[in-house]
Formats: structure tokens, sequence, C-alpha cells
């Protein structure tokens, strides 16, 4: 019976998650919230000191949170785990609080060390990122390693979506580090050679955590059979690991976002297609389901 209730129960009440569940929904919303202050306030969306960070942080930290949550739900139980998910919960929603003091004080969060208070926010910023990082390389690893209750399609999804978040994560602090040694050589701390900008790399395939499981649990709702699904995944995750390839190999070659050369723009193109397709099927599975259960 306990067995039963504890599989009928949904994860975010599973008592490792539910702390990264309401964590991350705190930080959506202040993200959301910061939307609004930034549309009355005004100012640029790019620069050192503006309301994209509050906003981005915000949200990207709040559905990293609850994908933390999620997947710890899915493994078995183990020694430490909450007090993992406490302190990544914790770790999570002070990082972006840091953020947010710093631009509601005017100054810039990242890169920043005008005052002893300003290189200490930032330092501790950088510590708390490495925690993150440490327990989604944990995660991961416990992934590929331990029995997870979920479908083939969905173990595939959430090991893909972990890879990427790991490798993003790594990928940021190389952004941190870079971006004050360009600082103490009087350049642009968030370029790269020419016009490379390393938070592309960084925060181009952060949230596969988020899309390749909901690619998942569509499929499973659209009524798409779970060899079918394992593919579609397959071929999305694929699709991740070439964007994440392109986001890196743009970066170091000290060019923008979107100007490659050919080579580059048919690696993106190749993972833009493995992406929609999947993504494709599936929408006009669950359109196709809608309609027959329509009334005629």
């Amino acid at each position: 019976m306990q067995a039963d209730a504890e599989q009928s129960m949904p994860w975010w009440g599973d008592p490792r998650a539910w702390p990264l569940a309401v964590s991350g929904v705190l930080l959506t919303v202040s993200g959301l919230v910061h939307v609004l202050v930034w549309a009355i306030d005004g100012g640029p969306w790019e620069g050192p000191v503006t309301w994209r960070k509050p906003i981005l942080f915000g949200i990207s930290g709040g559905l990293t949170a609850i994908s933390a949550g999620w997947a710890f739900a899915k493994l078995p139980q183990r020694r430490w785990d909450r007090l993992l998910a406490w302190s990544t919960a914790v770790t999570l929603t002070v990082e972006v609080g840091l953020i947010d003091i710093q631009q509601w004080r005017g100054v810039a969060s990242h890169f920043n060390r005008e005052t002893p208070l300003d290189s200490f926010l930032y330092d501790a910023m950088g510590g708390l990122i490495v925690w993150v990082t440490l327990v989604s390389a944990d995660l991961m690893l416990r992934f590929f390693r331990s029995p997870v209750a979920v479908s083939p399609d969905m173990l595939l999804a959430a090991r893909s979506g972990l890879v990427a978040l790991v490798w993003s994560c790594l990928l940021g602090i190389w952004v941190s580090v870079h971006g004050d040694l360009q600082v103490m050589a009087g350049m642009q701390p968030e370029r790269f050679g020419a016009a490379g900008v390393p938070k592309f790399a960084h925060g181009a395939v952060i949230h596969a955590l988020q899309w390749l499981p909901m690619l998942a649990w569509a499929g499973r709702r659209a009524g798409i059979e779970e060899r079918q699904r394992v593919w579609q995944v397959a071929a999305a995750s694929l699709g991740t690991f070439l964007l994440a390839a392109y986001a890196l190999l743009q970066t170091i070659a000290g060019r923008p976002r979107v100007d490659g050369s050919l080579p580059l723009v048919g690696l993106l193109v190749a993972a833009v297609g493995l992406l929609l397709w999947p993504t494709a099927v599936t929408l006009l599975r669950l359109v196709a389901g809608r309609r027959r259960q329509l009334p005629a």
C-alpha cells in the first residue's frame, strides 16, 4: 500500500523535490515580475546594468530548480539527498537574489570589482554556481548508474538533458574566468576574439532538461508508441548536442551568434532540423488526437 501511494504521489511531493519546486516557482515569478519592472522603468536589453539579468536569471534559475527537483524525485533515495536538494534550492535562490540586488543597486552583477562589496558578491555568485554544477554532475551520473523508474524515452531525455545542463554549467564557469581575465587585460569581458559571445555557448542548451523531457511527455500524451518516442527523443538529443557544438565553435572562432562559415551554418541547420522534426510530429499527433475527441 505504501509503495502504491508513493507511485501515485506527484513528483513534487517527494521530500527531495518540493524545496526545489517551491524555489523554482518563486524564482520564475521573480523573473516575470521583473518583466513588468522593465516595462515600466525601461532601459536597454543588453549591457552590464539591465533588467535583462533579473528576468533571464530568474526564469532560467527557476526552470532549472524545478527540473532538478523532478530529477531527484525519479532517483532512488540516498542518505544525503535531502541536504543536497535543500542546498541546491537555497543556492539558486541566493544566486538570483544577488543578481537582483546588484541590478536594483544600479551596478553590474558580473565582472564587477569596483568595490570590495561588488567583488565579494561576484565571487560569492561564482562559488554558488560551482556548487550547482557539482550537484548537477552528481544527478547526471546517477541517471546513468542507478535504476530510474521512467520509460526508455523519458530516461534518454533526462540523461541527455542532464549532460547538456552540466556542459552548460561548466561553460558558465569558463565564461566567468575568461571574463575576469579580459577585464584584467582591459578588454570587454563578454567577448571572445573579434566578436565571439561566450554566454551564447553557455546558454544555448542549458534548458535541454526542460525541452527533452517535455517532448517525451507530449509524445506519450499524443499516443505515439514507445519505440517511435525513443527515436524522436534520440533525434532531438542529437540536435541538442549539435546546437551545443555550433554555439561553442562559433564562439571560439570569434564570430557572433549567427554569422558563420558554410560548415557551421550546415551544423546549425542540422541541429534545428533534428529539433523541429520530432516536435512537429508530436504537435501534429496531439492536434489530431484532440480533433478526434471533439463531438461530431
